[in-house]
């Protein structure tokens, strides 16, 4: 293996990444730099950042290693993420942008009057943030591996160091530049590849690709993760739930959403998103297909997260298999580096407010300086995760952070701002039955040995279960408490509801 093509390009990532965030350095002064760009970034920037962001390792690697396995039915995840976003364009997006927070519990204690209420929602940030970020450096692990041969803890340590080194020197402002680069990377290095592939495979009369994966198998697609019938069935439906309603509640990306100018900027960078989003997504199940031709032997050794790395020697031999595993190789790291740094951005600025920024005795860190800090501790906790617990699947870790978000902040968004009658008792109670469902679907995830049956389908996939008990509980107990709606509650219903051109009374 020629690992040269893929050092070259893990370091012209890294090196590229560093000089925009560099450049973008030179915006960023204040706390609403760091933290919201100070709310001037344009529809067209933000959903290319987004787009950098958004797509991650799972959907680098992850998705491509699903259809390879498993068959057609893994489109379900692609699919569900991109519609994740026109969930969020018709609730959440201007709304959200109007209401004036720089991050989730900054809105929660404004709707609902409640530190109660911030100081849980600060807590489920942070931990979705770090579920979310350890399959991040996961990847890094399995792509420095795969394409240099480097041991599995130099990725971690790698992209750990650049995401701290661009987040606390620049904030969102420079991030923001960051990752609309790293989106047209990853497109570019995912569409090359699959270009010359396809030539290849449509000009050496290889077989169609085998739905089942099995040499003489059925032309069939596969079945569903349940291995079909009923459990197969509640499987599919719990993961189009989790990727539909998932997406408006992960912190990364809703703190996008809180840069754009005004509520219909927001909704203009959404249908962006949308687009940019449905363009990529139509690569990663090429290399799957392909794969199931290629590669089978990659499928069977439990290796599937490297199949796009891998693809490429196996069916162009010499230097331009090299090339083009370089540049996929770089296109991944890209991913592990934008996403990264858009969830330690959120992450940094819950724990910059909520922690590092505290006073201690005497003294108050300002908040610049508590936003660094809490970059670090973002950063840190999940990248020493990730070394400890390297066997965790990219696109499964990925898909419960999903479930979790769906389970809490998705009913807090949507009865937020379209329902008056929510109380911060009601909010607490489904985000602590929310939290506590999908969680231990995550315990039981992580520490599984392979046990089958409805139980380990109900715990493996709980949102089809967690999301509807937390949003009974969050509208059960507000209508029991519905003398402690905050008094504000219209007010602020009115601000969240009227375009930015309407003047509003102050008094």
């Amino acid at each position: 293996m020629n690992a040269l093509p893929g050092i070259i390009a893990v370091t012209v990532v890294t090196i590229a990444t560093l000089a925009i965030g560099t450049w973008g350095l030179r915006f960023s002064r204040t706390t609403s730099d760091f933290l919201v760009a100070s709310r001037t970034v344009r529809p067209g920037l933000n959903a290319s950042a987004i787009g950098g962001e958004y797509l991650s390792a799972a959907s680098f690697l992850g998705v491509a290693g699903l259809v390879l396995v498993f068959g057609a039915d893994m489109l379900w995840y692609p699919v569900g993420w991109t519609a994740g976003y026109l969930v969020l364009l018709v609730l959440v997006a201007a709304p959200l942008r109007r209401s004036g927070a720089y991050t989730l519990p900054d809105f929660a204690e404004a709707r609902l009057g409640s530190t109660a209420v911030r100081a849980t929602c600060s807590l489920l940030v942070v931990a979705i943030g770090w579920l979310y970020l350890m399959p991040q450096f996961q990847g890094a692990g399995l792509t420095l591996s795969a394409a240099t041969g480097a041991p599995t803890w130099l990725g971690p340590v790698i992209v750990g160091l650049v995401v701290v080194a661009n987040v606390t020197s620049g904030g969102m402002r420079s991030i923001t530049f960051v990752q609309a680069f790293q989106y047209w990377l990853k497109l570019t290095a995912l569409l090359v590849p699959a270009f010359v592939l396809l030539t290849i495979w449509l000009g050496d009369g290889a077989p169609r690709p085998r739905h089942d994966g099995a040499p003489g198998g059925p032309d069939v697609w596969s079945l569903p993760l349940g291995d079909g019938g009923a459990e197969g069935l509640y499987v599919t439906y719990s993961l189009i739930i989790a990727t539909f309603l998932g997406t408006m509640g992960l912190p990364h990306v809703v703190v996008r959403f809180y840069t754009n100018p005004d509520g219909r900027a927001a909704r203009r960078t959404t249908l962006a998103v949308l687009v940019l989003l449905g363009v990529f997504y139509l690569l990663p199940p090429v290399y799957g297909a392909l794969g199931r031709v290629y590669a089978p032997d990659i499928a069977a050794s439990g290796r599937s997260d490297a199949l796009v790395l891998e693809l490429p020697r196996l069916m162009v031999p010499g230097l331009g298999g090299d090339l083009l595993t370089g540049l996929v190789t770089g296109g991944a790291f890209a991913a592990f580096l934008s996403t990264s740094s858009g969830l330690a951005i959120a992450v940094a600025g819950v724990l910059g407010q909520d922690v590092t920024g505290r006073r201690f005795g005497d003294r108050r860190l300002d908040g610049v300086t508590a936003f660094r800090l809490g970059a670090v501790i973002a950063v840190a906790v999940p990248c020493a995760l990730a070394l400890a617990a390297p066997g965790v699947g990219v696109a499964r870790a990925v898909g419960l952070a999903f479930a979790v978000s769906a389970s809490t902040f998705c009913p807090l968004l949507v009865l937020g701002i379209w329902w008056r009658g929510l109380t911060p008792r009601g909010a607490i109670a489904g985000l602590v039955v929310g939290g506590l469902a999908s969680g231990l679907g995550v315990l039981w995830t992580l520490g599984s040995t392979g046990t089958t049956g409805w139980v380990a389908v109900l715990l493996g996939q709980p949102a089809a279960w967690s999301v509807p008990a937390a949003v009974t509980t969050m509208v059960a107990v507000s209508l029991a408490t519905r003398d402690t709606a905050p008094a504000h509650a219209g007010r602020f219903m009115v601000r969240l509801h009227t375009p930015e051109a309407v003047p509003l009374d102050r008094g």
